[in-house]
């Protein structure tokens, strides 16, 4: 059975929805809620929406929230969404997610990010829930020795991200095919997986592809102030661009201490920095012409792009565009439902019946059109976990994101 559906086809159904009742649907308190029907989907989900991270959290929420509200107005299926706040903390995610256990969580979108999504994607796999996180990118979230996760593969977890070693490698292919620089630095955070990972696919394809690597220097959490000596190898090793693989946060950081020593590479980055632009206190002029790798791009003229960054906006409250997080996340609800459709699942199966139904048809013959693939192409996943989707090319001008030309 051919699976595919257009996402021009599964648009909103009822055009923009009050912006108080999708606050109402997002939950987030745990326990029983016996107003839901029988006939209803309990989706759970995760991620930060305090804390250091909340802006991915914040973003994946509404995203989410967004797509629920469009599938119950289609009227076909029914969804509830409660979201958890676990301040990107494992201990407090796994907490997370036992609450939403015991409010009676049938599918998992979450969690939001990486060190929490290994913890919690080991219980989901113990307890045979359907998860499938919108951006936790690392394999160790998947599992699997064929695609180098130190644990056995979780069967029941799926990434609609693109993997730490895919953003690797598909950064040193654009990077090479595009000409955008001769001499290459890297600046990567060596205490964190979601760096390290892209870091080392990145090197692995730079070599293949002959691409000349004049420095790569390492920073923690916890000396991520002073970039200083990183810049200045970079500088006087003649790179003419930095590669950084890294979150929005210190690489805001380094934006600014390059400027003031005045140095002026180019900067490209991978999916963890975007959000750059609404980092509170950053001067946004600091990141014109800083590149990176996304699936989504708001300023995409498209109706479908266009028709979620408005119900976004309104959901969340914002005059700021979504990120890819929050696309991420629409498109990892808007895929269950099709996926639900397509296997017949109905929400008084049990959990494992589910699990063991989505699993089949997400590594069959499914094919999605979401947000997060370029218009026109469809994503399927391997019995990896894994998707495949083509990323796009973005650039900051203006003060925006815009497409790569």
């Amino acid at each position: 059975m051919n699976t595919n559906m257009s996402r021009r086809n599964f648009l909103m159904a009822s055009g923009s929805v009050a912006a108080s009742a999708i606050l109402a649907g997002c939950g987030g308190s745990g326990g029983s809620d016996s107003s839901v029907a029988s006939d209803t989907f309990k989706i759970g989900g995760i991620g930060p929406v305090t804390g250091g991270a909340a802006l991915y959290g914040i973003a994946t929420k509404f995203g989410a929230q967004v797509a629920v509200d469009e599938v119950n107005a289609a009227g076909n299926i029914k969804m509830e969404l409660n979201w958890q706040d676990d301040e990107h903390d494992p201990e407090k995610s796994v907490n997370a997610y036992n609450n939403l256990k015991d409010w009676g969580l049938q599918i998992l979108v979450g969690t939001t990010t990486t060190n929490p999504c290994v913890a919690v994607s080991s219980l989901t796999n113990a307890d045979r829930i359907f998860q499938l996180t919108p951006s936790a990118s690392s394999v160790n979230v998947l599992g699997g020795e064929e695609i180098g996760a130190d644990n056995p593969r979780k069967d029941n977890v799926f990434q609609m991200c693109f993997t730490d070693p895919n953003q690797g490698t598909k950064s040193a292919q654009y990077i090479d095919e595009q000409k955008l620089g001769t001499k290459i630095a890297i600046i990567y955070n060596n205490a964190d997986a979601y760096s390290t990972g892209i870091f080392q696919k990145f090197q692995e394809e730079a070599d293949a592809r002959k691409l000349e690597v004049v420095s790569t220097t390492t920073f923690t959490d916890d000396n991520a102030t002073d970039f200083s000596a990183q810049l200045n190898k970079a500088k006087d090793a003649g790179a003419d661009l930095i590669f950084l693989p890294i979150y929005y946060q210190p690489a805001s950081i380094i934006l600014k201490q390059a400027s003031d020593m005045g140095y002026a590479p180019k900067f490209f980055g991978v999916d963890g920095m975007d959000g750059i632009l609404g980092l509170e206190g950053f001067d946004t002029s600091l990141a014109e012409g800083v590149m990176l790798l996304t699936p989504f791009v708001a300023t995409d003229t498209d109706e479908a792009t266009q028709a979620f960054v408005a119900a976004y906006k309104e959901a969340a409250k914002t005059e700021e565009d979504p990120i890819q997080f929050a696309a991420d996340a629409y498109d990892c609800v808007k895929a269950i439902a099709q996926a639900i459709d397509a296997a017949g699942i109905t929400p008084d199966m049990a959990t494992a019946d589910m699990c063991d139904k989505l699993i089949a048809t997400f590594t069959g013959d499914f094919e999605f059109s979401g947000l997060t693939c370029p218009a026109g192409e469809v994503m399927t996943w391997s019995e990896t976990g894994e998707v495949t989707k083509d990323p796009k090319g973005m650039v900051i001008e203006g003060g925006v994101y815009q497409p790569i030309a």
